[in-house]
């Protein structure tokens, strides 16, 4: 009993750092002559904060009394109540907007998928806008805290790895010597990579509102933009070369750039696997997908080629889900091969969605010592990664996460496929959300919205999208019977 009670008194605090949050859009709104907008969100604002005090309030004497063990009913609990909170003003503002459709976007935007069931999002008022803007930021940065801070302490799925088992020495938990200071530290460096891309973008001639939203979505690898048309509304190759750079950044363990950049040492990127494998395979996916096109007259030029492929490879890779054509239009391998990186290039540490290629490479590495002990029985053939041991424990439970990936999958998409929907439409819906990386093939393909999902799809879509963003186990530890006995 003490141990819920803590956990509503840091739900409280949690929803008083929501109530806060608010005011972002208000100001906004006010600044751009929107006095009804600015009211919805002062009135979220204080009704969320009357909510956090009811909670924070008469439970204050409880708060030490939270355990590791109630770090997953905090997670799971937390992020679906957030989801709630961001989703109320949008139903608000929003004519026509069912609770469905609300929280399937509050829920897309804080879990950074960037998909949505909205049209004409040019209209919205722009406080509106940069509300859901501003939660793939803030959703960004709460899964790198994530990471970095809190699943390593519940070791799920394989995350304990940042503990400091992580190879190159630049994934340790303890980058600051408190859980705070490591927060901070990496809040530091996401506002700074933001406030970067937002001058960038300004510099190539994204007006001021446009820059700031995208910068948002960029660094949080989101998706959305403030355009129905996506990127290619500005028609800038200029822009697109921003972006496409800042989503590379972004896609990066933010540890490793904070190594970076307290030991003023670059070469820590070309120690870290993750980072050197997630250029590889994006570098030659690029290189591969350019000469297919080619091969099959999609494109007559190179460099119309080149500059489309590039583009659309690093954002489906990195998860972000930006696109500024219908790749879905290309012959089957290509978007089905982007589709497939984004299952597992991002790196753990990131706002990225997927396995992450830290589990690729330890799958793939365990892949190579079975066939070596099947040859040498008697050898004993550690796993290392960049000359680091990978303790057992960390390869074990990095195989039940990929087991459990794939069996959520599947399930969804029988689930998907049980509702009438088409087959490419529900795998990739499903692989989509789940990987938090936007668009898919068939129906919910670049360019268009979800809009066309019933309700029920659109809920099994937020399950994926959920269950993928907080490592899976982390949810699905509270249905087992153990988690619940003293």
């Amino acid at each position: 009993m003490r141990s819920i009670l803590a956990v509503c008194n840091f739900l409280g605090s949690l929803l008083l750092v929501c109530a806060a949050l608010y005011l972002l859009p208000a100001l906004t709104s006010l600044f751009n002559g929107e006095p009804d907008t600015a009211v919805t969100f002062i009135g979220g604002g204080l009704l969320t904060a009357v909510v956090a005090l009811a909670l924070r309030l008469p439970t204050r004497r409880y708060r030490d009394a939270l355990k590791p063990r109630d770090g997953y009913l905090l997670v799971t609990v937390g992020w679906l109540l957030v989801t709630l909170v961001a989703a109320l003003p949008l139903m608000r503002e929003i004519p026509g907007l069912s609770f469905t459709d609300a929280y399937f976007e509050a829920m897309s935007a804080l879990t950074t998928s960037g998909v949505t069931t909205l049209s004409h999002v040019d209209l919205l008022p722009r406080g509106v806008n940069l509300w859901r803007h501003a939660l793939q930021w803030f959703g960004g940065m709460a899964i790198i805290v994530l990471a970095v801070a809190i699943l390593p302490l519940l070791g799920v799925g394989g995350m304990q790895v940042q503990r400091g088992d992580a190879p190159g020495g630049t994934k340790d938990a303890r980058l600051t010597p408190r859980i705070l200071q490591t927060a901070g530290a990496l809040w530091l460096v996401y506002c700074g990579l933001t406030l970067l891309c937002v001058l960038a973008l300004l510099g190539v001639g994204m007006p001021l509102f446009d820059a700031i939203c995208h910068a948002f979505t960029v660094l949080s690898l989101g998706g959305f933009s403030t355009h129905d048309a996506g990127l290619a509304y500005f028609h800038s190759g200029r822009m697109e070369a921003v972006i496409a750079l800042f989503m590379l950044v972004a896609a990066i363990n933010f540890s490793t750039h904070f190594a970076a950049l307290r030991k003023g040492d670059t070469s820590i990127y070309l120690r870290d696997p993750e980072a050197r494998w997630l250029l590889l395979w994006i570098a030659g996916s690029v290189l591969g997908l350019t000469a297919y096109l080619l091969n099959y007259g999609t494109f007559t030029s190179v460099g119309l080629a080149l500059h489309q492929v590039s583009f659309n490879v690093i954002s489906m890779a990195t998860t972000s889900g930006l696109s500024t054509v219908d790749w879905s239009a290309w012959p089957l391998f290509a978007p089905m091969w982007m589709l497939f990186l984004g299952s597992i290039s991002s790196s753990s540490g990131s706002p990225g969605g997927g396995i992450k290629m830290f589990r690729t490479l330890v799958l793939f590495k365990q892949s190579l010592r079975e066939m070596f002990v099947l040859v040498h029985p008697q050898a004993v053939a550690p796993l290392k990664i960049a000359g680091s041991v990978i303790p057992n424990r960390v390869v074990y439970s990095v195989l039940a996460f990929i087991f459990v990936y794939f069996m959520t999958l599947v399930t969804l998409t029988f689930a998907m496929l049980a509702t009438g929907l088409d087959f490419m439409t529900a795998f990739t819906a499903v692989l989509a959300s789940l990987n938090n990386a936007g668009p898919g093939l068939g129906a919910i393909a670049p360019g268009h919205n979800w809009a066309s999902l019933a309700d029920s799809q659109i809920w099994l879509c937020i399950t994926a999208m959920f269950l993928g963003r907080i490592e899976l186990f982390t949810a699905l530890v509270l249905f087992t019977p153990a988690f619940w006995r003293k």
